[in-house]
């Protein structure tokens, strides 16, 4: 689209040069031209730099507590409250620093690929990168829906560049990202990891579906070749969630953030964001044919020579990641809608070695599951530390929730019932013992499990219940050793066994001690028991 006239004054914006929706190719130029530390890849992606800051700033996010939504908002550590003199106050002095500026890149597009939900999103930013980025990420609309895009319901300024003023009330850090849900605006200052852009959208999903009754979820989704084979994966980092619902045999429908409304699932985004360390074409060729021409590769090492990327490199941080439009993944489904999910598969690493392979939940215990979001990893990497760390985070994305844990939760629950979903906790971590003696339940196995999901081969398998965590244990599973899927025949010492799933009941009973208070009696009774 190039240059044009646009105006943004109803976003106090001033500069006469705004370039909206430009090429890829203008982002191209323009960060070789003006982002110092940008190169072209051998493979022709553009590589940036996201500054001092390679992740994300939770302890620097606020909410503000307009009257009237701080009723509904989950309060905390989340979402820490603002004031609404204190938003102005940022708001003025980011787009004060815009106004400054020679060039302002401006990019509409949308959140949600059902029409019925979507919204229009604005993106005001000076680097050329974070315009690239926000192109690839949000639903790029045809030339006939830009140019009759109209005002947009969210805006996000920003104006990471410039710091946030650590002075001003309620800061901490010379970074702020402070969300409006009341003016539907996102301002940024103090962190030009671009990431930001891209949870703050999904905050304000997460505040307006379920408004409309439609549940947003921190998940992946493929199906398969029938419209009523869709699966829903959620997880935490390093459970497999990309690598498992990357399947070359099942279309999909997307990596990160989705909608369940009345008519079946929607992705919320028109691209991906995936990590990139260590990243091979033999172990995830899906994602590294993506990375071409048009994809932005954020903070990987790269040989000055040849270009070359080398994705070992974690010299300037292990947060290394790829955007990319989702059309350059090969079987995914465009537009990026389905059906309601036939399935719905929580993931954890278990490193207690407590958790079977897979088990049935009820719809009870997949709202406890739900609102818990447990992982476990080996703690630290200092010698002698062996014992694991239990991981919860509410809804398997707990930093990008807006409404208390259990209102997602109930939605769930509602909508498994209502469309028949089944729910199944599948671990993918370690099995026949804790750290130090048990070892991980392999690839092939995990992979035929998920296949046998799909496939509807447990559906009517005989169970074992389990004495702590009461779900249901399949007792057989194609091509999968029906000696793992019971972890207590797999210790070889049943008292130590039920000591450490005792000791991991108990962890997660504390873990859910917070959310008691808002979760009704069914979630409540469906938590271990020892």
């Amino acid at each position: 689209m190039g240059q044009q006239t646009l105006d943004l004054s109803k976003q106090n914006i001033t500069v006469e040069n705004i370039i909206r929706n430009p090429n890829p190719a203008r982002f191209y130029e323009d960060a070789i031209k003006f982002d110092s530390g940008s190169a072209i890849s051998d493979s022709g992606a553009l590589v940036v730099r996201s500054g001092k800051r390679t992740g994300r700033s939770p302890a620097d996010k606020r909410v503000v507590e307009s009257e009237g939504i701080k009723d509904d908002i989950w309060w905390g550590k989340i979402n820490i409250p603002l004031d609404e003199r204190t938003f102005k106050i940022n708001y003025q002095r980011a787009t004060d620093y815009l106004n400054t500026l020679d060039r302002l890149y401006v990019i509409d597009g949308f959140a949600g690929w059902d029409e019925n939900y979507r919204l229009k999103v604005r993106i005001i930013a000076e680097r050329p990168y974070h315009g690239l980025f926000m192109h690839n990420m949000l639903i790029r609309p045809t030339k006939e829906e830009l140019e009759n895009f109209g005002d947009p319901d969210f805006v996000i300024y920003n104006a990471g560049k410039f710091p946030a003023n650590k002075f001003t009330e309620g800061m901490t850090s010379d970074a702020s990202v402070d969300v409006n849900f009341e003016t539907n605006e996102m301002v940024i200052l103090g962190t030009e990891y671009a990431g930001e852009m891209k949870k703050g959208i999904f905050t304000v999903m997460h505040y307006l579906m379920p408004k409309k009754d439609v549940l947003s979820m921190h998940c992946s989704a493929n199906e398969g070749d029938k419209d009523d084979d869709v699966a829903l994966f959620f997880g935490l980092s390093g459970t497999g969630k990309t690598t498992l619902s990357a399947d070359k045999n099942r279309k999909l429908i997307g990596d990160d953030e989705h909608c369940w409304s009345d008519d079946g699932v929607f992705n919320i985004e028109g691209g991906c964001y995936a990590k990139t360390i260590d990243l091979t074409e033999e172990k995830e060729p899906e994602i590294f044919n993506a990375i071409k021409y048009g994809t932005v590769l954020e903070n990987v090492g790269y040989d000055p020579e040849t270009r070359k990327v080398d994705f070992k490199d974690v010299s300037i941080t292990q947060n290394t990641r790829a955007s990319y439009p989702i059309e350059y993944i090969d079987n995914a489904k465009i537009p990026c809608v389905a059906g309601h999910p036939k399935n719905i598969i929580f993931l954890t690493y278990d490193a207690f070695g407590v958790l079977p392979p897979v088990s049935k939940l009820s719809p009870e215990q997949a709202m406890y599951h739900f609102i818990s979001g447990y992982t476990a990893k080996v703690a630290g990497t200092e010698v002698g530390v062996t014992e694991p760390e239990a991981t919860f985070s509410a809804c398997f994305g707990a930093a990008f929730l807006a409404w208390p844990p259990a209102k997602y939760a109930e939605m769930l629950a509602e909508k498994m019932r209502k469309h028949n979903a089944k729910a199944w906790l599948v671990n993918t971590g370690l099995t026949g013992g804790p750290y130090g003696k048990g070892s991980r339940i392999d690839l092939k196995s995990t992979r035929a499990i998920i296949q046998a999901i799909h496939d509807g081969k447990l559906d009517g398998v005989e169970t074992v219940k389990d004495n702590v965590f009461g779900f249901d244990i399949p007792t057989a599973c194609p091509e999968v050793s029906s000696e793992i899927l019971q972890p207590r025949n797999t210790w070889g010492d049943d008292e130590k066994y039920d000591a450490q799933a005792k000791k991991l009941g108990q962890l997660f009973d504390k873990n859910f001690d917070q959310y008691k208070a808002d979760s009704s009696k069914e979630i409540i009774n469906a938590g271990p028991k020892f």
